[in-house]
């Protein structure tokens, strides 16, 4: 499981998962439960690695120069 989640889109994975993290506060009745998919981007986040950039080529990670 290679990294593929660079760092500026880190930053905007974590804004939208406090966003939606917060509509559990914000929202009344079952369409608060939601937010949960906050945890989401916050989990590929902390592992840097996102299945769905892999299914489809995609990588964010600045190359390493040999």
């Amino acid at each position: 499981m290679d990294k593929n989640v660079g760092s500026i889109d880190k930053i905007i994975r974590i804004v939208i998962g406090l966003a939606l993290l917060s509509l559990l506060f914000i929202l009344q009745g079952n369409v608060r439960w939601f937010g949960l998919i906050g945890v989401v981007p916050i989990l590929t986040v902390v592992t840097g690695w996102c299945p769905v950039y892999s299914l489809i080529g995609v990588n964010t990670c600045r190359s390493k120069k040999s």
